[in-house]
């Protein structure tokens, strides 16, 4: 029982950390390219999702807010 609740909570702030990670990559994307005159939403939309697939891995070394 004791090591579902570390997953739980460690999947939740995983799962934050890759959502803020990828909202901030979309929006420096976008602020770029909005700057450039032109908004390439596919290089936007896929680099957010590899910056949330990268966070979700690094999250595997270790989140500090979880403590087992």
């Amino acid at each position: 029982m004791k090591g579902t609740l570390y997953w739980r909570k460690w999947t939740k702030a995983a799962l934050i950390r890759a959502v803020r990670t990828m909202a901030q990559t979309a929006l420096a994307g976008a602020g770029t390219g909005a700057a450039l005159g032109e908004v390439d939403w596919t290089f936007v939309c896929s680099s957010a999702a590899l910056a949330g697939v990268l966070s979700l891995l690094t999250s595997v070394a270790g989140l500090p807010e979880v403590s087992e």
